[in-house]
């Protein structure tokens, strides 16, 4: 396992579906494509995706505001939008949660 700044594509995730389903590169790519499709497609709609024992992922409507650019303090407005959400599940806090390694055992 990784630690620190590595990110898991979706490259790495089709291919763990291929060797864990025995599926051929193009099956395990369409599954996952088919995966993430409908999971913005739900979103889109104004749904929330809800996976048991990972997490949910919903919508927030912000409202417009005024922000102001932190180098000249110029104040703009800042345009309402929609942004996807995560809450993760108990059940995944709990598997990330442990302690962080000290610094002074490196």
């Amino acid at each position: 396992m990784r630690q620190g700044t590595y990110t898991l594509t979706k490259a790495e995730m089709v291919a763990a579906i291929q060797r864990d389903a025995g599926l051929s590169a193009s099956g395990a790519l369409a599954i996952a494509e088919g995966i993430l499709a409908q999971m913005a497609e739900a979103l889109e709609r104004g749904e929330s995706v809800k996976i048991t024992h990972f997490g949910t992922f919903a919508l927030l409507d912000k409202r417009a505001r005024i922000g102001r650019n932190p180098r000249s303090g110029e104040a703009h407005t800042v345009s309402a939008r929609r942004v996807v959400t995560f809450r993760p599940s108990e059940a995944l806090k709990s598997r990330v949660a442990r302690p962080l390694p000290n610094a002074a055992d490196k």
